[in-house]
């Protein structure tokens, strides 16, 4: 079985403990090696199993102290010191500080002077008014926690696509190797690259399904069999449930269209075949015309198909829908008249306009991040390290000066390097829309990403809206603010924003970060539907998350963006024009 996740989020714990009670550097350490060990493609205990601590500390990160801790757990069960840390704060740690604004220094003075250990107690004690009489709190903090705990409960019983999606590839590569498999697939909100998952719906084709249930048992990566029987199963993996269905191969079509969704759209479809005289289900699409209760069986009528999902919507007299779009947000008429988009593809993204690097609060330095892009096959890299401003979390921003150091950095580098590196910012948009960096040194940068990063309570557009028209600003960041299960990101009136992009030649970012994933599909649909230009970048932070690409792509076809649409298809020169260089 796979526990990095696992061992990650005790890492987490490890920094989230350390940081309420004072302790300098040490959380950032931690934090930094969860999320090395999180992404690593190699599991902790293979790792543990072929050389000890020492392969452990092959790891980005991760040192000879947390090594060692990573061997305690998997030998033991347990890690020591956070059992001691746990202790001294007995707090249900990662659901009280899911709440928007309560981080674990503020959990450490709750569980002092009130004794709170749960969320349902901070919930009680703001209810009280008990919260405001803490030192450092006061009523609007009260009310704002209160209002923010809902969403934190929420956002507790989804999992990121990030996270979900890569254990669904795990999943489909171990059921293809399985002798009586046919055909598998993803189903469901995550086969619609949905940015939260509930959990991760896995169809297989088989003639023998107890066979494949007895595999998907015995699959190494299973922590626990919530339930099994002759063609269905649950289990536990890693924190995610995976939820297995086996139908026979006649019938993998009809399942997959069905079990995909969403509802609306399949209600849509379902409706599409009623007035035709068809019967559309999980076992196939039935001619019933002839019947007089067509609500006696499920495979009541003469079949029209069921092996194939295109033929489904090919005998409805419709394209074939990608899955992205199912969300019945036009894409059936669009099928019916033949106006599908041309949806892009991962293949055609020609470089990345917003990373960062160890200039700010990246793991890698310039000359890294600059290969990893090229070894990706990128035309174009844009360095956008962090400005100072509000929200730079730990002073990690870059004044005036460092940016023009650091451009002349860029310059040199990009005289060697195998592809073009344009010297750029992520610049803080401040309340009123004015831009955390001088005018003198923005006309000098090549490419100026501006976002949000504090400040995010409330409607938003004006800011934005400023930020756009600034005749210096490129790309707008993640244009809601938004952290997925952490906070919402402010109020935008997207259609507004979209006007004003496309007026002013202004990209919109589709922040491939699964913790973002901003602008989400419906406000990409306003975006390209407006004609405003779409900028589709990872926001990487070390090397390997250059591999976010494909979130942000599958995030703008779940907004019917195109090729044309999305600035980073364009070639070096396009790009080079777009920016004005």
């Amino acid at each position: 079985m796979t526990r990095n996740a696992e061992v990650a989020a005790l890492l987490d714990e490890m920094a989230d403990h350390l940081e309420a009670r004072d302790v300098d550097y040490k959380p950032n350490s931690y934090r930094r090696a969860a999320d090395s060990v999180r992404g690593h493609t190699i599991s902790v205990e293979m790792l543990r199993e072929e050389g000890g601590q020492d392969a452990i500390k092959g790891i980005d990160d991760v040192g000879d102290a947390i090594a060692s801790k990573i061997v305690e757990y998997l030998d033991t069960g347990s890690i020591g010191e956070l059992e001691a840390l746990r202790e001294e704060l007995p707090v249900e740690m990662d659901a009280l500080t899911a709440v928007e604004g309560v981080g674990p220094k503020s959990v450490a003075k709750l569980h002092d002077a009130l004794g709170i250990e749960t969320l349902d107690e901070l919930e009680a004690a703001a209810e009280a008014g008990s919260i405001r009489e803490v030192p450092g709190f006061g009523p609007k903090t009260e009310q704002n926690i209160l209002e923010k705990i809902p969403f934190a409960r929420q956002s507790r019983q989804r999992a990121l696509l990030g996270e979900a999606r890569p254990a669904a590839d795990r999943v489909v590569a171990f059921f293809e190797a399985v002798d009586t498999v046919e055909r598998v697939e993803v189903t469901g909100s995550i086969r619609r690259w949905r940015p939260t998952i509930g959990d991760v719906d896995v169809l297989v084709a088989s003639a023998d399904a107890e066979s494949v249930v007895a595999a998907f048992e015995g699959w190494d990566e299973v922590d626990e069999v919530i339930e099994a029987g002759t063609s269905k199963a649950s289990v536990r993996s890693n924190g995610l449930r995976i939820d297995l269905r086996v139908v026979v191969d006649d019938e993998f079509g009809a399942a997959l269209q069905y079990f995909t969704g969403s509802k609306e759209h399949n209600i849509a479809v379902r409706n599409r075949a009623i007035e035709r005289g068809l019967k559309l289900n999980e076992y196939g699409l039935f001619d019933v015309s002839d019947v007089t209760n067509p609500d006696d069986g499920q495979r009541v009528g003469e079949l029209v198909v069921a092996d194939s999902e295109a033929g489904i919507y090919e005998a409805l007299d419709m394209s074939w829908i990608p899955p992205e779009l199912r969300e019945n947000r036009g894409e059936v008429d669009a099928a019916v008249e033949g106006t599908l988009p041309e949806l892009i593809e991962l293949d055609e993204i020609r470089g990345d306009l917003h990373v960062h690097t160890t200039w700010s609060d990246g793991a890698d330095d310039i000359e890294a991040m600059v290969e990893a892009a090229a070894d990706v096959g990128y035309d174009y890299l844009a360095i956008a390290d962090h400005a100072t401003g509000p929200g730079m979390v730990g002073g990690v921003g870059l004044d005036d000066d460092a940016l023009g150091e650091q451009l002349e950095a860029i310059r040199s580098i990009d005289d060697e390097a195998p592809i073009d590196v344009f010297a750029g910012v992520e610049a803080n948009i401040g309340a009123n829309g004015e831009i955390s960096v001088g005018d003198g040194v923005l006309a000098e940068l090549d490419c100026v990403v501006a976002s949000p990063h504090s400040g995010l309570d409330g409607d938003g557009t004006d800011r934005i809206v400023a930020a756009i028209e600034h005749p210096a600003v490129d790309v707008v960041g993640h244009p809601t603010g938004r952290l997925l299960n952490q906070r919402p990101g402010h109020d935008l009136d997207v259609e507004r924003v979209a006007a004003a992009a496309a007026a002013h030649d202004t990209a919109l970012e589709v922040n491939a970060d699964p913790h973002r994933l901003d602008l989400d599909g419906g406000a990409v649909q306003l975006a390209v539907e407006a004609g405003a230009p779409i900028s589709i970048n990872t926001d990487a932070h070390r090397t390997d998350a250059f591999e976010y690409a494909r979130y942000g792509v599958h995030t703008a076809r779940r907004g019917w963006a195109e090729a044309d649409d999305v600035i980073n298809c364009l070639d070096g020169s396009g790009m080079r024009a777009f920016l004005g260089l």
